[in-house]
């Protein structure tokens, strides 16, 4: 019987590795091939002529020496356009959410529990949805749709992430420690900044980083609030790019700096919040 049961725990866990492995390389075998197809100067994916950095040196230069032609300068100012919405979007996102955060928890466990399910009503609905929603409400409300009504758009559909990723860190934080904060003569404001605030901190850098991943990725919200007056990000130009039959190659080093750059910060967050756990 020993021996049964030890082959079924050897065997169940040489699957479920496999499989952790399937599901790893299903999700960063398209960011790694897009990653080694920057080094190439092809303008199809999938075609490698050689390894260079042309790439890199047309997007920072911006022209291109090998074609004798400029690069589509609209991409720099979906890059932007894309920078301004993502970091707007990121501060103002995580204020509120922070400060919503502290609330939500401060209710009786019934409401808490009826609000946190209203704030995952908009994280489970579509893009489109939301979208199309805040687009009927702007034409309702005679608002010209630029790139206020967008960092707006942004930052209702970010809310709820930054309330999801802060409400862990107050659960895990003594509620002493702000009474008595208050005990000894801080004001409200004081102890929030003082004390709740560096407890909150790890939570409140994930909410952040995520509504700058959020803002930057979101194409259907941006989509329906961004008018008609040639504005721009990133997820709509790839869209009127593909549309004309090919992705300008320039994006794929693009795509590579935002994915490592993301990918650095979540590593430092990590690592930070990791020493802050351990003291």
């Amino acid at each position: 019987m020993k021996r049964s049961i030890d082959k079924r725990d050897i065997w169940s866990r040489i699957f479920s590795q496999a499989y952790l492995y399937l599901l790893l390389f299903v999700l960063y075998a398209p960011i790694l091939l897009i990653i080694c197809f920057s080094f190439t100067r092809s303008k199809v994916l999938g075609n490698w002529t050689g390894f260079t950095f042309a790439l890199y040196e047309n997007l920072f230069c911006g022209y291109d020496f090998a074609a004798n032609v400029q690069v589509d300068p609209n991409l720099y100012k979906a890059l932007i356009y894309t920078a301004i919405i993502a970091v707007s979007t990121a501060i103002v996102a995580t204020i509120i959410g922070t400060i919503a955060a502290v609330g939500i928890f401060n209710l009786r466990q019934r409401q808490r529990q009826a609000v946190m399910f209203l704030n995952s009503i908009p994280m489970i609905n579509p893009d489109i949805l939301t979208g199309i929603s805040l687009f009927l409400l702007f034409v309702f409300l005679g608002i010209n749709r630029g790139l206020g009504t967008v960092i707006v758009a942004h930052v209702i559909f970010c809310i709820p992430y930054v309330i999801l990723s802060v409400m862990p860190r107050l659960k895990k934080m003594n509620p002493n420690i702000y009474e008595a904060a208050l005990d000894l003569g801080a004001t409200p404001a004081q102890a929030f900044h003082r004390v709740l605030v560096p407890e909150l901190w790890p939570g409140v850098i994930s909410g952040f980083i995520l509504s700058i991943t959020l803002s930057i990725d979101d194409f259907g919200v941006t989509f329906f609030t961004k008018g008609s007056g040639g504005l721009e990000t990133l997820s709509t130009f790839i869209y009127a790019d593909a549309r004309k039959g090919g992705l300008t190659p320039e994006l794929r080093p693009l795509f590579s700096l935002i994915f490592l750059t993301i990918l650095v910060l979540l590593i430092i967050t990590n690592i930070r919040s990791s020493k802050q756990l351990k003291k």
